[in-house]
This record gives C-alpha cells, structure tokens and sequence, in this order.
C-alpha cells in the first residue's frame, strides 16, 4: 500500500459526488475507480474525471488497485456491501446510517473485526473543525453546566412520492434514518463531551413520529434522558421546514449552531458560525475553514487505514458510537411504530449480506438423541430477546451455517413473539425438517394438565409448524399426580404434535423416575429429556423462583445412569467464569447469591488454570465441561451478537477428558 489510500465508490450518486470533491482534497487519499450497474449511463465519465468506471459492485471488491470503498448506496444496501468489502478484503467508509438497525451495523463491525479492515460511519460533521471548536467550548465550561440540547435538521419535500427514497418503505425512508441521525448524533456527543467522554448514551429514549401511506416519517421527534440529567429535544423532517439549530443550554448561558452537519454551509464549502449566549451579550465564533466539508473525513479515514486503525479516533464515529445512536434510532422507530418492509420476513429471505442461507454445516457438531430421529446439533440456541425479524435472523443464520439446528422456544418467552419470529425464519428459509425445535408450555401459576394441550396448539400456530421435535413443561406441580402430566404429553406424541424427546423443564430427580416409573408401568411413552440448570458451578439459589439445578453430585450421578438427555439452561453459569466475578468482587447481587461460594471458587480457579494451558478461556473451558459429560448433555447457549456466538463456538476446540472433568470438578 502506498502513502495514499486508493478509494473506489460504491453508487454514483450525489453524495458520491460530494465525496469525490472532498478526497480530491484529501492529502492521503485519491478516487481511483467508481462501480455502477449502468457503465453507459450518459455524463458519468465527467462526473467523476480521470476514476475508473468499474462495471457491478462486485467488480470494484475485487480490484486490486482499490485499497477502500465509500459506499453510497440507498441505506437498505449499506451492510450488504459493508459486509461483502470486508470479505474482499476491502475496508469501507460507509454514508449514514451505517446500517438500518444496530444488530446489522454489530454483524458489519463483526465481518471487519475479522477481516482486519477499517469500517467507518461516514458523518462527515464530526471531522469538521468546528465540532471540534463546538466540544471545546463545552469543556472550557464558558455557558457552565449543560442541562439541555435541543437540535432538529428538517426540510420539505412539498409532495409525498412513495417511490422516491426519502418516502419507499423498502427503501427504509423517512426522516429518522436519513436525517433524525444527525441530532441524535451530536446531542450524545455533546453529554459525552460534558462528562469526559467520546460520547455518552441516553439510559431513557421516548419517541413519536408521523407516518405517511408507506408508514415511514413525515416529521418526527425524541426525547432523550441521559444520566447526568442531561435532556435532548431532537426532531426531524422531511416534509417540514425546521429550524436547524443546534441549542446547548448550560446554567450560565447558551451555544447556537445552525445547520451544523455542514458547518453552517453546504456540501461544498462551511466556514463555520457558533454563537455563545451569555449574560445578554452574543460573541460569534467561526473557524473559518474553507477546504472542502468532505475532506475532513476523507482524509481522517485515510489516515486511519494507513495507520492500521479499524475504526476511527473520536470525534469521528468510533464502533460503539455508531451502535449507541442506531439503538437510539431503533428505539425512536420502535415508538413510532416504523418497520420497514424490507426488515419483515415475507422479504428479507436471505441472509444480511443478500446470499441463500448455506447449508447447516460448521464448527458445530452433530450427535445423536435419544428419542430424536434427526440429528442434533451439540448446542441449542436460545432467543427470547430479540423483537424484531431482522435482528433475530441474523443469529439464526449464523447458527444455522455454523452447524446449529436445535432452536429452544417456549410459549412464555416475550408474549410468544420468539416463537413468531422462529415461525417466520423457518418459514422464509424452508428449513423446518432439518431443525430440532423445543417447545415449552405450562409455566407457572398455570402448570396444569389441560393446559398443555392448549398451549401447544397456539404455539405451533406461532412457529408454522404442525409439530415440536422436543417438549417440556416449563414448571412442575407437585400438587398434581405426575401420571396426568404424563397422559396429556404421551397424547400429544400419539397425535404426533410431539415427534421427539418430552420431559420437563426445572423437575426434580424424583419427580422424572416417577413419570418414567408410571410411563412404563401403563403402556405410555416414558419421559426421555430434561431441561434443568447443569454447569461446572452448582447453582446454591434458584436465579428464578421455580427453578432446579442439575450439577449436584447426586443429580448428575442420576442423569447417568438413566442416560435422559439435560437440555442445559445457564450452562455458563451467567458469567461466573469471566472477570464479572471473583472473590473481591460483591457488586452484582445474582452473581453472589447464585454462584459465590468456595466449592463454586475452586471450580473456577481450576478453570481458569486448565484454560491458561490450554490458551482459551475460562468461559470457553466451562462450555467445554458441560459438553463434555457422562450423559447426553446439550447446553443452551444465549449469544445477542455475532461476536458472543463465534465466541461461545470456541469450546468445540477444548476436547476434555474424563480425567480433566473430575479435576474441574473435585480438584
């Protein structure tokens, strides 16, 4: 690579132009080629003189005289480029937002944190100087205390045209992603710089918004509460003139900006204009910077790149920057009730970056179960957190490519929203009779018989399925004799709604030979799976009320000689063996009254030394040890992010034998 960054562009648009006169400025940077679908289009060549015309994106990822590409694609295409330069090879500054939710923009800093390669936010404001003058006055204490920010960036289109970019629902438009990120963006900025930070996040974001016929953002506006009890007013618009003014409100006086995205100007040029209000009197201060908008940021990413650098140094957007103001938007989108079409499974069929889901083969590996006819992935995915399509589905395709199959749901999870999202995923991917799905009902306070039955059937209407592969009651009832439990699951099995193992979830030892004893004893199918609490630590307090743990000696010791598979939950023990625990270490209230104890502190001191020879970590040395034992054993693992599941898939390269599991366990 030479001193200069060899920048290529992605869509030929306007703000492609923007970008190319403000490389052209760029000490360290020069544009060397541009991609288009269309190479004939008239007045492209002069558009961009002497860059070559590249034909197709795909095309430009594979140049070898393009070091970076600068996408400028409609906001829906954004990570699927991002993700697709990274596995070229190629590092990208990409126009806001970067992505259209912060679980696409996580998966976009995952494909670069392993590529090695430099992924940048391009708001282009927070290289200008006078952000940089903006956060120094705010430190210099000059209006005091800052107590409120208000900032809007808003114009008007005059007519509503659904097809246009700034409408299309499936060209994710509206006010909020194309221009509400601005004010979010420097109001966390400026509570950063208030306290010491690059940024800061709200801990309270309250949205609303008008929709149009395409249910995106006419007009829009936030609150946002941060907790130094700093308060944000941002709003935004596409059909509305707003006044475009950044306020900083502090205890002695006040900061004004206009139109700061462009430093008061326009794309071409912005000399800077800040007034400070204080004690009846207006100073104007300007940097009276003339060189390009873009250039900054332009040169800033260059920079970067040749400095090895994935991401860029504040005030420029740094990873987590970028994922704080999406949360934000994906927050203000929530409560205005705004998912785009793109984001809903009847369209978002393939993966992130546009492919066909791959085949369900990886690092994870398969085993047989008893009861099951299928094979089974060593680790089961659970998801009860996601709440919308999109972000669920790109976990589960990536446990999916990985080799995942075993998928846990359960009635309760999120008011039956997993098991809607893991309905439309399997739908949308065609892959239901290669998947292992675990259905749980009859939590309490309604752990009954009848109740089995009933929830089942609302639960396979959820999932698009006419049958679970794996069952439990999520609770037991000691107040009902287990035989009635066991008739209403063996009926169920009979109807073939049941096609696999059933069981139950947080049943005691005693309990399961009881159902197995009086499933035999009456010509019904026995219980052949658990669901309890198994890890390397023994859980001493239920973490919730009703819960059972499986790690005591005597516990284990019956799992193996019955051989019934334990579908673990908390199979990690819920960062015990990561530096969130220890000894000295008294903060987190679960973490003390669920884990602490010195028989937990041996295992983890034997862990954490087994994991030192072995170059992993203690973490990935637990998952091990319940991968590891005597009994059909399948942890549950709860990844959120791409970096936590490629993480938790470290263990399959730990092997333990059964002399390394006994030391874990009794030193």
């Amino acid at each position: 690579m030479t001193s200069k960054i060899r920048w290529g562009i992605i869509g030929p648009g306007s703000i492609a132009k923007a970008f190319r006169d403000g490389v052209a400025q760029a000490e360290h940077g020069e544009l060397n080629a541009i991609a288009t679908r269309n190479p004939g289009k008239p007045g492209l060549a002069e558009e961009f003189p002497g860059a070559r015309i590249v034909h197709g994106y795909d095309a430009l990822l594979a140049d070898k005289d393009v070091d970076a590409v600068y996408i400028a694609v409609p906001h829906t295409g954004h990570a699927e480029w991002a993700i697709k330069a990274a596995e070229a090879g190629k590092h990208v500054l990409v126009e806001k937002p970067l992505a259209l939710s912060a679980h696409e923009a996580d998966a976009v800093f995952h494909a670069h944190r392993k590529a090695g390669t430099f992924a940048g936010e391009a708001f282009m404001y927070r290289l200008h100087p006078q952000t940089a003058k903006i956060i120094e006055l705010v430190k210099s204490g000059v209006i005091g205390e800052v107590r409120m920010i208000q900032s809007s960036f808003g114009f008007n289109m005059g007519k509503f045209q659904p097809q246009h970019r700034l409408f299309a629902s499936e060209l994710a438009g509206g006010g909020i992603m194309d221009v509400g990120c601005y004010p979010v963006s420097m109001a966390r900025l400026l509570v950063g710089a208030a306290t010491g930070k690059p940024f800061a996040d709200p801990v309270k974001v309250a949205g609303t918004a008008h929709l149009n016929a395409e249910g995106t953002d006419d007009f829009a506006a936030a609150l946002l509460s941060f907790g130094n009890g700093v308060v944000a007013q941002v709003s935004c618009a596409v059909m509305a003139n707003l006044d475009n003014v950044l306020r900083i409100h502090g205890s002695e006086g006040r900061i004004e900006v206009p139109d700061f995205w462009f430093a008061g100007g326009n794309r071409d040029q912005g000399l800077g204009k800040i007034e400070v209000i204080k004690g009846g009197k207006t100073e104007v201060i300007s940097v009276n910077e003339s060189a390009h908008v873009y250039s900054f940021e332009a040169e800033a990413a260059s920079l970067a790149i040749l400095a090895g650098k994935q991401e860029f140094d504040a005030p420029g957007m740094s990873w987590n920057d970028t994922l704080g103001n999406l949360r934000v938007l994906d927050k203000w989108r929530s409560d205005a009730g705004i998912e785009f079409s793109v984001e809903k499974s009847s369209v978002r069929t393939k993966t992130l970056d546009n492919r066909s889901l791959g085949p369900n083969k990886g690092v994870i590996p398969k085993r047989s179960i008893p009861g099951l006819d299928k094979p089974a992935s060593a680790v089961a995915m659970g998801f009860e957190d996601f709440r919308t399509f999109s972000s669920g589905a790109i976990l589960l395709d990536a446990f999916w490519e990985r080799g995942g199959n075993i998928f846990d749901t359960a009635y309760i999870y999120a008011g039956g929203y997993t098991e809607k999202l893991f309905g439309e995923w399997q739908k949308s991917r065609g892959v239901r009779e290669e998947a292992v799905v675990i259905g749980k009902g009859a939590h309490s306070p309604l752990v009954y018989p009848d109740v089995i039955g009933k929830q089942l059937t609302q639960s396979l209407d959820r999932l698009q399925t006419d049958y679970v592969d794996v069952y439990f009651m999520h609770r037991d009832n000691t107040d009902v004799p287990v035989g009635e439990f066991v008739d209403a699951m063996d009926a169920e099995v009979k109807a073939g709604r049941i096609r696999g193992p059933y069981g139950g979830s947080n049943w005691t030892k005693e309990r399961m030979s009881e159902a197995i004893a009086y499933a035999k004893a009456n010509g019904k199918t026995p219980p052949q799976a658990l669901s309890n609490n198994f890890a390397l630590a023994e859980m001493l307090d239920p973490i919730w009320g009703g819960c059972v743990t499986a790690s005591t000696p005597d516990f284990k010791q019956w799992l193996i000689d019955s051989q019934v598979t334990n579908f673990s939950w908390s199979s990690q023990a819920r960062g015990f063996f990561t530096d969130l625990a220890g000894r000295d270490k008294r903060d987190n209230e679960e973490l003390v009254r669920v884990w602490y104890n010195e028989q937990n502190f041996g295992r983890r001191d034997r862990a954490i030394e087994l994991a030192q020879k072995l170059g992993q970590s203690p973490i990935h040395v637990a998952l091990a040890y319940v991968l590891a034992q005597p009994f059909p054993s399948v942890p549950l693992i709860g990844p959120r992010r791409l970096v936590e599941l490629e993480d938790s898939l470290r263990a399959f390269d730990i092997q333990l034998t059964p002399e390394q599991v006994k030391w874990l366990e009794q030193g």
